[in-house]
């Protein structure tokens, strides 16, 4: 009998989502009676609020979201995420450059579909979301890392993205407030690498979905905002799921200039139709209703914020650099690598955080998955005591 042929050698290619792997053998562990505390998943911890709840319970009363709806998303809902686009990323965009998504993460696997071509190479600030090279491995591009380490609050510059490029670089994938890290990029910092991609004829991905989450007076500028004349190159991608804790509702959302958003209507029409209709009607209530729950969020994320910098700087051997968004920390462990730690000596950041997890019950993401190693991300959307509690474990761990 002939021997079956191979699956697909793309597809055996791609790492599981690093993040989610850990965040899921932590709640296993959970689910077995350890006392697992998991710094792992970004996720907030809260409801999503009710108004939001009461407009999808609405919604499922009513017959027409039983339907298809345009592949591109409910026209309310485009409405308003133009809206938000002009209000918070300083661009006006008509409805039709926008397309509603499964969550960000399909915004982001489309973006690189719709830019890149076979061989291209693609600019990817380090450290970065584990899914970016994944999915532009999945674009047939190539990525390119420009690490920044916490010398310089995890943020590179344009003499280090202009040592990086070549005559093959198209895209840059740009982040403000990062995920792994919590960067923001001032308004001067992104200006200046805006005006560097433009003049270079560079594709920008920028993912915003971190935007609204900023701290200390702090404001994360768009890219497009800081260069205005860059919007015909670049792509935003965004959602609904930080800010009003809608993981779950898996809403995200693509803006670009109308040919590129023509390629990815393509194929979104093939790859998924449209985002269920009742996740639509929600997200169209977070965006234009009342913001006073979120904004609750955000200042619960901020008092979390200080905690945590503040706890984890009692360590001798980590450094935490302040992050002015997101809800993530990623402090630099290199002090804590080569000394030995309940009899055990860890040479890595992957060797840390399992060192970790079975020593302090504690579930963090090393560096490896980021980027370098010597690191570690800690999510703090989770709740006051259990962050506290699973810092302290730490503590005691590194004494």
């Amino acid at each position: 009998m002939t021997e079956r042929a191979p699956l697909s050698r793309k597809l055996s290619a791609i790492a599981e989502s690093a993040t989610l792997k850990v965040d899921a053998k932590a709640k296993a562990l959970q689910a077995a009676g350890r006392p697992v505390i998991s710094y792992a998943a970004g996720e907030p911890d809260f409801a999503t609020p009710p108004f939001i709840v009461d407009a999808a319970a609405s919604a499922l009363r009513d017959p027409a979201n039983y339907r298809y709806t345009p592949a591109a998303g409910l026209p309310v809902l485009r409405e308003a995420i133009a809206a938000k686009t002009l209000r918070d990323s300083g661009l006006e965009v008509a409805p039709s450059q926008i397309i509603v998504t499964n969550g960000g993460k399909q915004a982001v696997y489309q973006a690189f579909q719709t830019v890149v071509n076979p061989g291209d190479e693609v600019l990817l600030p380090a450290p970065y979301w584990t899914t970016y090279p994944e999915a532009i491995a999945l674009a047939d591009g190539v990525p390119v890392e420009v690490f920044a380490g916490a010398d310089q609050e995890y943020k590179v510059t344009v003499d280090q993205l202009e040592a990086a490029r070549t005559d093959r670089t198209t895209v840059l994938v740009f982040v403000s407030p990062s995920n792994p890290t919590g960067a923001v990029y001032t308004p001067e910092e992104t200006a200046a690498i805006g005006e560097w991609a433009l003049a270079h004829g560079i594709w920008v991905i920028t993912d915003e979905i971190y935007q609204n989450l900023v701290y200390e007076g702090a404001r994360a500028v768009s890219i497009v905002e800081a260069v205005p004349e860059l919007a015909g190159q670049t792509l935003l991608v965004n959602g609904v799921a930080k800010t009003y804790a809608m993981t779950g509702w898996r809403v995200g959302w693509m803006v670009g200039p109308a040919d590129a958003i023509k390629l990815a209507g393509n194929l979104q029409s093939h790859l998924s139709s449209n985002v269920n209709n009742i996740a639509q009607r929600a997200a169209a209530a977070a965006l234009t209703g009342p913001q006073d729950e979120a904004e609750a969020f955000r200042a619960a994320f901020d008092r979390r914020r200080r905690l945590i910098v503040g706890e984890l700087s009692k360590i001798d051997g980590v450094s935490v650099p302040t992050p002015l968004g997101a809800f993530y920390v990623y402090p630099d462990v290199t002090g804590l690598l080569g000394r030995e730690w309940a009899g055990v000596t860890p040479t890595t950041s992957l060797e840390l955080a399992d060192l970790i997890l079975e020593q302090a019950e504690v579930a963090v993401v090393p560096g490896e998955a980021f980027g370098p190693s010597g690191y570690l991300r800690l999510s703090y959307a989770l709740g006051d005591d259990a962050l506290l509690e699973g810092i302290q474990r730490l503590q005691r761990l590194f004494a």
